[in-house]
């Protein structure tokens, strides 16, 4: 089969970043399903492995977002059959979906939106998994018919602010409030459903409190939380609840214990990397947010259709992310 990979940590202007290659197709085992691979989304978790993870002994192929087509069923399967059209965000220990075909554990893989194509499907699975998971699992949001609240998601404009801003807007009594750096990315926030956007190369809580907001009850930090975090403690309320899923290097929690403030971690992976008893959720949530793109609750959050899955496109991507202004999701379809 096809796939691309890459063998040392090298910059993405490296012809050798990123390389074209041929292996063998994979069996499926245990609770695996093979699933050829149709479509795919880039991340910034892709570009991050390739630089800072080297490879041991043997390529390795990234790859998270995947949309495809069920080929193959371990014997202990039960969800799925060979035919159905499937999504899922893999797991961070196994080879990834820059391949024609992908072995994945079926309790992380739902079911494809019937009416979306392959590469919106593929956009769809790792942020969506992600906000869902931050809103409703670590800061434990009412869904519906809960007071109004109000929601600050700094780094809005990127592929898991674009679907937090929507399930927030749509599936709560929440005020959302997006951060953004351009006025296309503003532009881009509104879309997805943000109710005001500020930027966030100012003064976070005085732009806040011109909006009517002297604090927040939830904040959910997207991107560079480090430089934010002075910000994020002083807009929080009290008993109020902050979420992360970037990698700050120095955060002093202790300017959250006068307010009595949570801190929440979110971990795409945790449940596949772990194991946890309560895996098969992520099955669970991925038919769920088909469902809401199916009925048109959710909409779209591709940016860029970048062509076919091959190394050369693969490493434009990774450019383009590593660039740090990309609105929305760049998918790839197709292998050539």
């Amino acid at each position: 089969m096809k796939a691309v990979a890459y063998t040392h940590c090298r910059p993405v202007s490296d012809p050798e970043a990123l390389v074209d290659i041929e292996l063998p197709e994979p069996l499926p085992r245990h609770r695996e399903l093979l699933v050829e691979v149709k479509a795919i989304s880039v991340n910034p978790v892709d570009t991050k492995l390739r630089r800072h993870a080297d490879p041991v002994g043997e390529p390795r192929i990234l790859g998270f977002d995947a949309a495809g087509i069920v080929r193959g069923l371990g014997p202990e399967v039960t969800h799925f059959g060979l035919g159905d059209h499937v999504f899922y965000a893999g797991n961070i220990g196994r080879p990834g979906s820059y391949a024609e075909f992908q072995l994945v554990d079926e309790r992380i893989v739902g079911r494809k939106p019937h009416h979306l194509p392959w590469a919106q499907a593929a956009a769809i699975p790792l942020t969506g998994l992600t906000a869902w998971e931050m809103l409703f699992d670590r800061l434990q949001v009412p869904q519906r018919g809960a007071e109004v609240r109000s929601l600050l998601i700094i780094g809005a404009a990127g592929g898991v602010g674009s679907i937090a801003t929507q399930l927030a807007s749509r599936l709560t009594a929440l005020r959302v409030i997006a951060t953004a750096g351009s006025p296309e990315s503003k532009e881009w926030c509104l879309k997805m459903g943000a109710h005001a956007v500020i930027d966030h190369h100012g003064d976070i809580p005085s732009q806040l409190a011109a909006l009517g907001h002297r604090n927040v009850d939830y904040i959910f930090g997207i991107t560079a939380s480090d430089h934010h975090w002075p910000a994020i403690a002083r807009a929080i309320r009290p008993q109020g609840k902050v979420g992360l899923i970037d990698d700050p290097q120095h955060l002093d929690i202790l300017e959250l214990k006068p307010k009595s403030v949570s801190l929440h971690w979110e971990g795409v992976f945790t449940r596949s990397s772990f194991e946890t008893e309560d895996m098969i959720a992520q099955h669970h949530i991925l038919n769920r947010l088909a469902a809401l793109f199916d009925d048109g609750t959710l909409q779209s959050t591709v940016s860029q259709h970048l062509g076919a899955i091959n190394a050369a496109n693969l490493r434009h991507a990774h450019a383009l992310i590593e660039g740090g202004h990309v609105r929305g999701k760049l998918v790839l379809e197709g292998f050539s």
